[in-house]
């Protein structure tokens, strides 16, 4: 559910900078925490200069930290149910006798729910990254267009 609210003529700059605020968060594609290092770069700078670009850094910096909590969680579901499967399914004659590894070794079947629940969190981070990248795209145009925007599913880590 989204929450809009229509600012009275907010200058060029203050839209400009809360648009590039949400889009920098776009730069995790090509530079490693990019999405929490130049929006508080540029959150900090401008927070004390502008309510508007105030609000647009702190909802792209919550929502950052949101998807990181939620990529955690979904990771520590993912990877443990991935090791665990893997490592019920190596013969230890393969381990000490020093034999080839074969794929056709492995029992699914034996573990299908655990499986499924961890192709689920797979599957689940993978939407939530889809989402993530036309959710900043919105916000960044609601932005430029002189509107408070607030993402969903954000918990509000700085207030």
């Amino acid at each position: 559910m989204e929450t809009t609210t229509p600012l009275i003529m907010e200058k060029t700059s203050e839209k400009n900078t809360a648009a590039f605020t949400h889009l920098s968060t776009l730069s995790q594609y090509i530079i490693p925490f990019g999405n929490y290092i130049f929006p508080l770069i540029i959150w900090t700078n401008y927070r004390d200069r502008s309510e508007f670009a105030d609000h647009h850094g702190k909802q792209a910096l919550n929502f950052q930290l949101s998807l990181l909590l939620y990529t955690l969680i979904l990771a520590l579901i993912a990877i443990p149910i991935f090791v665990t499967v893997f490592l019920q399914n190596i013969p230890m004659e393969v381990i000490f006798n020093d034999r080839d590894f074969v794929i056709r070794n492995f029992d699914f079947q034996s573990h299908i729910g655990m499986l499924s629940i961890g192709i689920t969190a797979v599957v689940l981070f993978g939407l939530l990254k889809f989402v993530e990248f036309f959710l900043v795209i919105y916000a960044s145009i609601k932005a430029s267009n002189g509107e408070l925007y607030k993402y969903p599913i954000t918990i509000p880590f700085i207030k």
